[in-house]
């Protein structure tokens, strides 16, 4: 009985453990990712609707600047799919210097996910000082292939960005990764240090009931909830580097 209650507890602070997130350190720098998805019931054979909430970031084990960032990957598991099948497409002409009514009055029909994100800035001979945006996310296609355009925008000081994220396919455990390059028409200044993303939409398509996201639980029969890969979050940096963390997340058969 005292093992069965001391496994039992060690399981249940394993689960905390993975509900709070990961943190993965690599020399001074930081990694953060944490996120979920819903409904947590989900068939094991085949996909149902689901809604995703992602978190990723970085940080400075003693608060310096951070390092510039040239390549952020996010990666979703091969058992969850992105339908955009019949789904309005916005672009980045759309999106360039638009305000989030104006991008939304655009491209509503193509919208799949909303957040925020938080950069650092660091200008020469000046105190770094943090900028905070506001996201959209809308179903694009660039150059034949199925993207996400982020449109960013900033009160102040007053910036707009539209971000493409190119959806490939891989072989693994994440087999959908959505990868975004931070070109260097950005600047040297802005640093990423933090994203916030959820991901969700229904849609109608030929007279069939859709989802942008949908997901199965593929555990065996003889159980009724276990763990599964849900993200990936990497990150590329100025000099080279890259730094990734992944997170686990339990589901439950039906």
């Amino acid at each position: 009985m005292r093992r069965a209650a001391l496994l039992a507890l060690l399981g249940a602070l394993a689960v905390a453990g993975i509900a709070s997130g990961e943190r993965v350190q690599r020399g001074n720098l930081i990694v953060r990712l944490d996120g979920s998805f819903a409904p947590l019931a989900l068939p094991r054979d085949r996909n149902a609707p689901v809604s995703v909430h992602l978190e990723a970031g970085l940080q400075t084990a003693d608060h310096s600047i951070l390092p510039r960032v040239t390549r952020v990957e996010l990666g979703v598991p091969g058992q969850a799919a992105i339908m955009t099948e019949g789904l309005p497409t916005c672009t980045r002409r759309q999106l360039r210097n638009t305000t989030t009514a104006r991008a939304l009055e655009l491209c509503r029909p193509a919208l799949i996910g909303t957040g925020r994100m938080t950069a650092q800035v660091k200008i020469p001979h000046q105190r770094p000082f943090v900028v905070h945006a506001r996201l959209l996310a809308f179903n694009a296609r660039i150059h034949g292939q199925q993207a996400v355009i982020v449109h960013g925008i900033s009160p102040r000081p007053p910036t707009v960005v539209a971000l493409p994220f190119l959806i490939e396919l891989r072989r693994g455990h994440f087999g959908t990764v959505l990868v975004a390059r931070l070109p260097p028409t950005l600047g040297p200044w802005p640093r990423f240090a933090y994203l916030e993303m959820d991901l969700a939409r229904r849609y109608a398509s030929r007279g069939r009931q859709l989802s942008y996201i949908s997901a199965r639980c593929p555990i065996p029969k003889r159980v009724t909830a276990g763990f599964f890969p849900l993200a990936k979050a990497t990150f590329t940096l100025a000099d080279g580097r890259r730094v990734s963390t992944g997170i686990l997340r339990s589901c439950r058969a039906r």
